[in-house]
């Protein structure tokens, strides 16, 4: 592994771990009043997009943290719409 792949990777673990607390407040309060609908739709979309890149890149950070944050920015958003 090189520096740069060690940067992504340590990159792509802060900025997708940052989603985990409020995926779990929202999920343990069901309280998403503080969420904003349209940002959540398309910060979905653009994880959406950096994943398809990281695909067609191959770069395994990119994959990798994209397909967590793709995760939890929907469970929040499916809560979101869930309990309008």
């Amino acid at each position: 592994m090189n520096t740069s792949d060690l940067i992504g990777y340590f990159s792509a673990f802060l900025t997708t771990i940052a989603f985990v607390p409020q995926t779990l407040h929202s999920w343990k309060t069901r309280d998403l009043s503080g969420v904003s609908l349209p940002m959540y739709s398309l910060f979905s979309i653009g994880v959406l997009g950096w994943l398809s890149y990281g695909i067609m890149i191959n770069s395994w950070p990119i994959i990798v943290a994209n397909s967590i944050t793709l995760v939890l920015a929907c469970a929040v958003l499916l809560l979101k719409i869930k309990h309008r």
